[in-house]
This record gives C-alpha cells, sequence and structure tokens, in this order.
C-alpha cells in the first residue's frame, strides 16, 4: 500500500491515492496543485522519512470545492460586571482528491 504524509496548513495528513481530505483554505488559481512539502512516503520497496522534508518528492492533486466550517461560538462573560463578549468564526477549507504520490 503506497501512502504518504504531507504537511499542508501547519497540519500534517496521512494519505493515499484516491483519497479525499479537507485541508485549511488553498490559495490556488488553478484545479491542479502539488503539495512539495512531504514528510514521509511508504512504498512497496519501503519507508522513506525527510529530515524534515523529502527532497523531490512530491503528491499531486486536485482541487474538488471550497467550503466553510460549522460556526463557532467564543462567549466570555465575567459575573457581577455587566461584561459578555461573543464572537462567532467559521473556518474555510479546500476539499482536495489526492492523486499521484511520486518520491524522489
Amino acid at each position: 500500500m503506497k501512502y504518504a504524509i504531507i504537511e499542508t496548513g501547519g497540519k500534517q495528513y496521512k494519505v493515499k491515492e484516491g483519497d479525499t481530505i479537507e485541508v485549511e483554505r488553498l490559495e490556488a488559481k488553478q484545479s491542479k496543485i502539488k503539495f512539495d512539502k512531504v514528510v514521509a512516503v511508504s512504498t512497496d520497496s519501503g519507508f522513506k522519512a525527510g529530515t524534515p522534508y523529502i527532497k523531490g518528492a512530491n503528491v499531486a492533486a486536485e482541487i474538488i470545492e471550497e467550503k466553510k466550517a460549522k460556526k463557532v461560538i467564543s462567549f466570555k462573560y465575567k459575573r457581577r460586571k455587566s461584561s459578555s463578549s461573543k464572537r462567532g468564526h467559521r473556518q474555510i477549507y479546500t476539499k482536495v482528491k489526492i492523486g499521484d504520490i511520486s518520491e524522489a
């Protein structure tokens, strides 16, 4: 089984060919993208880990859509001070389908 561990948006994801994952918003103009921050690759020939990344390895992917996550509410309250604040936040995610995994 061929898989890779990639890093994007400050997080690491374990991906296989054909997987669909949601990552932090990607600023891409075209529908195809390559992740070049590959931390590790496992193939039939063996496992290869980088220090911190594998030079020359990349994972090709196709952008499917962008969407927003559920709203997260941040509420602060101080009793007897008539002080409260409420904020909402919706994170934007990019849905990506993993294509070819190539090692160096």
